[in-house]
C-alpha cells in the first residue's frame, strides 16, 4: 500500500470572471501599450477594487488581451461602459455589440527572473526564454521592460546569456525558410547620420543574381531606419505571403520585419529602448542576430561604423563587436562578416526619412549631385556580399562590377521592379518649413557631431514626421564664409522647427567650424 502524501492537494481555483461592459474606442494613441479605461465608479471597480495602472485580462470569447488600467473620474465614459486605446481596440478586435469580460489577469511568474538580473544574477537559458515569452505576449509593462533592459545593458550578459536571448528571440516569432542555398545580408548597427546604403546595396546585389529578402527595423536611436526610410517610397508592411512573392518575382525586397512577426519579442524590447536610448552590446547582437536567423538568411555583412561620435568610437570597441557578433552568428551556423568602416561624418546629405530617401534615388539614378560618399560605401557593401555570396572571389572585380551594375542602370531598373513589386514606387515629398543653420565664422570644417545632428533631426519630429530631418550642407575639411549654411533644419510643422532650433542655439559646435 502507497505510503500516504504529506503534500496537501491545492484545488484548482476558478479565476473570476466580471460582469461583461460596453466597449468604446476612445481614439487614444499609446503607443504600444494596451490600455484600459474605467469609471472610478464602476461597479466592476469597486467589486474588485481595482485601481489605476491594474494589470487587467479582457476577454471576447477566444480573444483575450492583457491591458494596463487607467481610471477615469468625471463623464467620459458612462458607468457601464469601458474604454480601450488604440492599440488595444485593434488587439481585441470587438464588434459592434459585443460585450467584454474582465478578469484579474494572471501573475507574470518571469519577473523573479528579471529581479534576480537587477541584482546581478546570471540567467540561465529557460529563464530567459520565460521572459522573451512573456515580452512577446506582452505581459509586460513599459516600466518592467525597462527594468530588464537596464539590467542587461552595459556588459552585464555573459556569452551564454546572450546566446540564451538570441535564441530565445528567435523563438518567440516566425522563421522563414527559403530553397536557395545562398541567401544573403547587411546591417548596420548605426550610430551613423544618414548612411541609408541598404536600398542600394539590395538593387545591385539582387540585380546580379543573388538573393537578398532584406527585413529591417524602425529606428530605434536615430532619425530613420531603412524602414522609415523605404516607407517614403514604398509599402513596407508586407505579411509572409505578400514577401515571398515579392523575393520570388525579384529576387530581393526591403519590407519591415514587424509586420511579420519575426522576433516579436525583440519588437517589443526596441520600442523601450528608442524611448530609453539604450542600445547595448549584449542586447544588440541578440537583437540584429535573432532577425537574420529567423528571416532565413544564410550569409550576413555587418557593417560597423567607427567614430568620436559614432555608436562605436574606437577600432578597439569595434573589433570586440565584431569579435562577438562572430562568434555568436557561428554558433547558429550563420556566416558573418564584419567591416569596420569611418563613422567620423554623416554619409551623404540628407538625415531623415524623407530627406534620405532623396539621397537614395540620386545615387541609383546616377544623378550628378548625388552623393559621392554614399555611392562609395553602397558600392564596398554591395561588393562585399557579392564576394560572401560566392559570386567573384577578387575584391578589386567585385568592385567594379558592382560599379558598372549601378552605372549601367541595372541597379535602378532592379529598384524600381521591387518598388512595383511591394506595391509601387512613390516620390519623396519635403517639409514645408526649412531653416539653414549658417556659420558665425570663417574657417575650415573640423568636426561634425553624428549625435547631435541626430538629436536635432528627431526633434524636428523625424522619423515620424516622416519629411522632417536635415540636410547637411558641408563635409570635414570644407572651407566656409561666415553666414554660409552648415545644414538646414526641415520640418513638418513651425513648432518642431523652432524646438530643434532652439536645442541647436544651446549647441553652437554641431558643425564646429575653425578659423584658418
Amino acid at each position: 500500500m502507497p505510503a500516504p502524501s504529506t503534500a496537501a492537494a491545492v484545488p484548482e481555483i476558478p479565476r473570476l470572471a466580471l460582469p461583461g461592459s460596453r466597449l468604446r474606442r476612445l481614439g487614444i494613441d499609446t503607443g504600444d501599450e494596451l490600455v484600459a479605461y474605467l469609471r472610478s465608479d464602476s461597479p466592476i471597480c469597486r467589486a474588485e477594487g481595482f485601481s489605476a495602472h491594474s494589470r487587467i485580462e479582457l476577454r471576447i470569447g477566444e480573444r483575450r488581451i492583457e491591458a494596463m488600467l487607467n481610471v477615469v473620474h468625471g463623464e467620459l465614459l458612462a458607468a457601464d461602459e469601458a474604454g480601450l486605446s488604440e492599440s488595444a481596440w485593434l488587439r481585441l478586435r470587438p464588434g459592434p455589440d459585443e460585450r467584454v469580460v474582465f478578469a484579474h489577469a494572471p501573475s507574470v511568474e518571469s519577473l523573479a527572473h528579471v529581479r534576480a538580473k537587477i541584482y546581478g544574477h546570471a540567467l540561465e537559458s529557460g529563464q530567459i526564454r520565460a521572459v522573451m515569452r512573456d515580452v512577446a505576449a506582452r505581459r509586460y509593462s513599459g516600466m518592467e521592460l525597462a527594468a530588464f533592459i537596464t539590467a542587461c545593458s552595459d556588459g552585464h550578459l555573459s556569452f551564454e546569456e546572450i546566446m540564451a536571448l538570441t535564441e530565445a528571440m528567435v523563438d518567440s516569432g516566425n522563421h522563414l525558410h527559403w530553397p536557395n542555398p545562398v541567401v544573403v545580408d547587411k546591417h548596420c548597427i548605426g550610430g551613423l547620420a544618414g548612411n541609408r546604403t541598404t536600398p542600394i546595396v539590395v538593387a545591385i546585389v539582387t540585380a546580379l543574381g543573388l538573393v537578398m529578402p532584406k527585413t529591417s527595423s524602425r529606428a530605434i536611436t536615430s532619425p530613420a531606419g531603412t524602414a522609415d526610410t523605404m516607407a517614403v517610397l514604398a509599402p513596407v508592411e508586407l505579411d509572409l505571403g505578400q514577401m515571398r512573392s515579392v523575393v520570388e518575382r525579384t529576387g530581393g525586397c526591403i519590407v519591415w520585419g514587424g509586420a511579420m512577426n519575426l522576433s516579436p519579442a525583440d519588437d517589443v524590447l526596441i520600442r523601450v529602448e528608442r524611448a530609453l536610448d539604450i542600445d547595448s552590446e549584449g542586447q544588440l547582437v541578440a537583437s540584429v542576430l535573432s532577425k537574420k536567423i529567423a528571416a532565413g538568411s544564410t550569409h550576413v555583412l555587418i557593417d560597423i561604423p567607427m567614430g568620436p561620435t559614432a555608436k562605436v568610437r574606437d577600432a578597439q570597441q569595434g573589433r570586440s563587436l565584431s569579435q562577438l557578433l562572430q562568434r555568436v552568428a557561428a554558433g547558429f551556423g550563420l556566416q558573418l562578416q564584419a567591416l569596420l568602416t569611418d563613422g567620423g561624418q554623416p554619409v551623404g546629405r540628407g538625415i531623415g526619412p524623407a530627406l534620405e530617401a532623396h539621397d537614395v534615388l540620386a545615387v541609383l539614378q546616377c544623378r550628378p549631385e548625388a552623393p559621392a560618399d554614399l555611392r562609395d560605401r553602397a558600392l564596398l557593401l554591395a561588393a562585399a556580399l557579392l564576394r560572401q555570396g560566392g559570386l567573384l572571389h577578387d575584391e578589386a572585380d567585385a568592385y567594379l562590377l558592382a560599379a558598372r551594375t549601378l552605372a549601367s542602370g541595372r541597379a535602378w531598373t532592379q529598384f524600381q521592379a521591387i518598388c512595383a513589386a511591394q506595391g509601387g514606387l512613390r516620390e519623396p515629398g519635403r517639409a514645408a518649413q526649412q531653416y539653414p543653420v549658417a556659420s558665425t565664422l570663417a574657417g575650415r570644417v573640423a568636426a561634425i557631431d553624428n549625435r547631435q545632428l541626430s538629436r536635432t533631426a528627431k526633434l524636428a519630429g523625424a522619423p515620424l514626421a516622416p519629411l522632417a530631418g536635415l540636410s547637411l550642407d558641408v563635409r570635414l575639411g570644407d572651407r566656409v564664409d561666415v553666414g554660409q549654411p552648415l545644414f538646414t533644419v526641415h520640418a513638418q510643422s513651425r513648432g518642431e522647427l523652432a524646438y530643434a532650433l532652439e536645442y541647436v542655439s544651446r549647441h553652437p559646435r554641431i558643425v564646429e567650424v575653425v578659423p584658418p
